[in-house]
């Protein structure tokens, strides 16, 4: 194995190794204090309830669980728990169990299950729609798409690089000049993990006047000393012809911080106001060290003028020691970054560990506690708490999520709708997720949810979404078998305003 892909193993610390069947934490946990009572499967014995398939009596969601855990109900013979284990024991077994209620095991990453696209009109409480193929066979890792106003999609394939898809559905060739994927990568589960990948693509808001396309990607070094290294970097270009031209670079990190970690969760999401500005995510690529210094790119979104200057008014411009162009700090791998162009609001999604996938309303200068805060937990059960890395913080200076997904569904990318095709829908955000296959609606008031649904419901991996002409909806489906990009098409059920 490359020692560089060995590093950047240990350093992202992953979960995959559950995909291989080697006991973990949280079960092994589960064997020891619950099973005997509640089944080795959950589906209970003669001394305990079934803890799926079932009602719980005390409430659904992880605190609920928790909370039944740690108070017990001595009327039924059961302990509480909280004499006996830890409260980041207890939490462990609160998701494991809401986990396995949800149907979102954890060793399944929704990778291989066969990729069937429904038939006719789905309905939902705003509006029915029909899911259309416009095209498969695509890499197994895609990462992006954006949708051209002549009816193409930019499509980017993290180990490719990237591609125009023709309104007919046909693939070109990789873009001549544009950067390219580095191939080398390693499997472990059903995951894999490299460096050197091509992540977002997206077009400026005055597109249609300047052509620029704007993408990021892991800049692979293979000389910066004795192992290859990557920092994701943004750059843009036009692209005439077939041919990627008049590059430009907007931001790129220092070489003393790119570092031999996996780009998997580098985010790299692209998001532009009407003001001028570009925002970039910059997830974990490093580990846990550097997140909470502002004095590193990973673990931030970085905000810029969209030629790549450095804006006065950032919230650390004129902060010595500071990186000027950071925006908002403490984050894991923010997958969907998006502006709310009614509000001028700027929000992302953001992958937790096991449990504590968030969606954020991203405010200035304001750090989002990773890794020292979490609703989720470390893949070995150890609470997220900064332990052992030396930072001294205050809880409440640290900025809790609007919505936290636990179990963790590995929420993706978003949109905030404005189409006309769906009219009720505007407004509000289309979330993706990877592992729970869905695709949810967000109707946000006053930094709250107001209403939530699930929208599409167990279909496969959702990497990307985003709106085209029209207001037609095209999702990029994440499939090892082949991946596709659907569109979303309305029928006639609509209600709602």
């Amino acid at each position: 194995m490359p020692f560089v892909l060995i590093v950047a193993l240990v350093c992202l610390a992953a979960a995959s190794a559950a995909g291989q069947g080697r006991p973990q934490a949280f079960e092994r946990l589960y064997r020891q204090h619950c099973a005997i009572c509640h089944g080795d499967r959950f589906e209970g014995t003669a001394q305990g309830n079934p803890l799926v398939g079932a009602p719980l009596v005390r409430g659904e969601g992880v605190e609920a669980i928790a909370k039944s855990i740690a108070e017990g109900a001595t009327d039924l013979g059961m302990p509480a728990w909280s004499e006996t284990l830890g409260e980041a024991q207890i939490r462990s077994l609160a998701i494991l169990i809401a986990e396995e209620r949800a149907n979102a095991t954890f060793a399944d990453f929704r990778m291989a299950p066969p990729l069937e696209l429904p038939d006719g009109i789905i309905l939902t409480e705003r509006h029915g729609y029909r899911l259309t193929k416009v095209i498969g066979d695509l890499e197994p890792l895609p990462y992006a798409i954006a949708p051209l106003p002549d009816g193409r999609i930019l499509l980017t394939e993290k180990m490719r690089g990237l591609t125009v898809v023709s309104a007919d559905g046909t693939q070109s060739e990789l873009v001549s000049g544009a950067p390219v994927g580095n191939r080398q990568a390693f499997r472990m589960g059903p995951l894999q993990y490299g460096l050197g990948w091509i992540l977002d693509v997206a077009t400026h808001p005055d597109y249609a006047e300047n052509g620029w396309i704007y993408l990021s990607f892991g800049d692979r070094c293979t000389d910066c000393g004795f192992r290859p290294t990557s920092m994701v970097k943004l750059i843009r270009g036009r692209l005439v012809d077939g041919a990627w031209v008049d590059e430009e670079t907007v931001y790129q990190a220092a070489p003393e911080h790119y570092n031999p970690a996996t780009d998997m969760a580098a985010g790299g999401r692209i998001a532009f106001d009407r003001t001028g500005h570009v925002f970039l995510s910059l997830g974990m690529k490093g580990g846990y060290e550097g997140i909470q210094d502002l004095g590193v790119p990973h673990g931030k979104v970085h905000r810029l003028h969209d030629d790549g200057r450095i804006p006065e008014d950032n919230p650390f411009a004129d902060a010595p020691g500071k990186l000027a162009s950071i925006w908002t700090y403490g984050h894991r791998s923010v997958h969907g970054l998006e502006v709310d162009l009614r509000t001028g609001e700027l929000w992302g999604t953001e992958m937790g560990p096991r449990g504590g996938d968030e969606i954020n309303l991203l405010r200035s200068g304001e750090n989002y506690g990773w890794p020292l805060t979490s609703k989720g937990v470390h893949y070995n059960g150890r609470p997220v708490d900064g332990a052992g890395l030396g930072v001294e913080f205050d809880p409440a200076d640290l900025v809790e999520p609007v919505v936290d997904f636990t179990p963790s569904v590995a929420v993706s990318s978003f949109v905030f709708y404005e189409g006309e095709a769906f009219p009720a829908w505007r407004g509000h955000m289309l979330v993706g997720s990877l592992k729970g296959s869905d695709l949810y609606r967000f109707w946000m008031q006053d930094g709250a949810v107001a209403e939530r649904e699930t929208v599409i419901e167990d279909l496969a991996r959702i990497r990307d979404i985003e709106v085209g002409p029209g207001g037609r909806i095209f999702i990029l489906l994440e499939h090892e078998a082949g991946s596709l990009i659907v569109r979303m098409d309305p029928a006639e059920h609509s209600s709602g305003a």
